[in-house]
């Protein structure tokens, strides 16, 4: 995802300084005219926008709490930019920390996958200082086709971001159930999804994951399974922290732990809809 929305950011004509974990990633860009960084530090610019976009907590904790510190090099002016999904304690933990060197930690985690990346149809939701917001705000209203704002309070827009997650993970086992339901009844699982997506149910959350169900595509990533578990039990520490009770999130976990067990971590996160077939003996 990183990568496309570098891409279309070049294609709008900002420079960009990046860097990547794996190298080989950010060379790839070097020939659309982008500088790589040797380290996350030097693709700093101070009083710059920084824009973060890594797998979980532990990964932006590093690149931010490193030796010098991330929101020291950004400086007084300077805003981060964090795409990444992440607990609203550890965005609420950066944004104190940015605000101790004069620098802007935004929240603004992003609904869609990598090909809506691409064509720019995803979504932000955003959080955090008004005045940082407004700077980013036309550049991320080019990314996307919908910049929503959440108030002043960074975690916010993680705490939308997590609850989102939450109900896509669930989209697709509601689905999945109603495909076996189906096919064990004798309708052809493709009619039943299809009218569903086309009347009631005709929005992009239930139209990719049912085509991603009924073609049981689950080694074509566009977010892994792994990170689909990771996703829920920053959902479950969460719904424990606000006592928000969430039945149906109990059933997602233990459908994502199952899968993981059985080796399909690197698989997409709609991988958990063969755990009903499987369930309901259907091969």
């Amino acid at each position: 995802m990183g990568t496309a929305m570098a891409l279309n950011l070049i294609a709008d004509g900002h420079r960009l300084r990046i860097w990547n974990r794996t190298r080989s990633k950010a060379e790839s860009l070097k020939c659309k005219g982008a500088q790589v960084a040797p380290s996350a530090i030097e693709a700093i610019t101070p009083g710059g926008i920084v824009f973060s976009i890594v797998a979980d907590d532990r990964a932006l904790e590093e690149i931010c709490l490193g030796t010098p510190l991330l929101a020291e090099k950004l400086g007084r002016g300077g805003v981060h930019v964090s795409i990444s999904t992440i607990a609203p304690a550890t965005a609420k933990k950066l944004a104190e920390q940015h605000a101790q060197f004069g620098a802007t930690y935004i929240a603004s985690p992003v609904f869609g996958r990598p090909t809506a990346v691409a064509a720019r149809q995803i979504y932000f939701c955003t959080s955090g200082p008004s005045a940082a917001k407004d700077r980013v705000r036309p550049i991320l209203q080019k990314l996307a086709q919908g910049v929503y704002d959440f108030g002043e309070e960074p975690a916010a827009a993680n705490v939308v971001k997590l609850a989102g997650n939450f109900m896509i993970a669930a989209c697709t086992e509601t689905l999945a159930e109603a495909a076996v339901l189906c096919e064990k009844s004798g309708v052809a699982p493709a009619d039943a999804l299809n009218f569903f997506t086309a009347t009631y149910f005709n929005c992009p959350a239930y139209k990719n994951y049912a085509k991603k169900i009924l073609e049981r595509s689950w080694s074509e990533v566009g977010f892994t399974l792994k990170l689909g578990l990771k996703d829920m039990n920053l959902v479950n520490d969460l719904a424990l922290s606000s006592a928000a009770p969430m039945p149906v999130l109990s059933l997602l976990r233990d459908r994502y732990l199952s899968a993981l067990a059985q080796g399909n971590g690197d698989k997409d996160w709609s991988t958990i809809a063969q755990l009903a077939r499987d369930a309901a003996g259907l091969k």
